[in-house]
């Protein structure tokens, strides 16, 4: 069976573990979700990931390990898919999308690669 939207299979996965208290949850990997991953690190919402490939599995797993902050809150609060491939959604560099009203961050994919909607309104060049 194929699947239709992997990064709303990764995120539904990471709202199950996070509803049901798992430290950690396993993704089918990709290299999409793979940086998706390393932004989530990088704000702090999970502690760790890694990809296990083998020879039997050559996708690999992508194994993540959710962040709690007393051991029994998740750090994550709410994760939501705002691009979907029935409904694309497509902003300029100075888009006023706000996440959880500027408390939360947008990952979003460029022509410069995955980052977050902070890096993507960063100037690049200086004249």
């Amino acid at each position: 069976m194929s699947m239709t939207d992997p990064i709303a299979d990764m995120l539904t996965r990471i709202r199950n573990a996070k509803h049901a208290r798992k430290e950690q949850v396993n993704i089918p990997a990709s290299n999409l979700k793979i940086s998706v991953a390393q932004i989530m690190k990088e704000e702090g919402y999970i502690k760790k990931y890694k990809v296990i490939r083998s020879a039997k599995n050559k996708q690999g797993v992508l194994k993540l390990t959710l962040r709690f902050d007393d051991e029994t809150q998740c750090v994550i609060d709410g994760l939501a898919r705002v691009s979907k491939p029935g409904l694309r959604v497509y902003v300029g560099r100075d888009h006023n999308l706000k996440s959880h009203g500027g408390v939360g961050f947008l990952i979003v994919s460029t022509s410069q690669g995955v980052m977050t909607d902070k890096e993507a309104r960063r100037p690049r060049y200086r004249w």
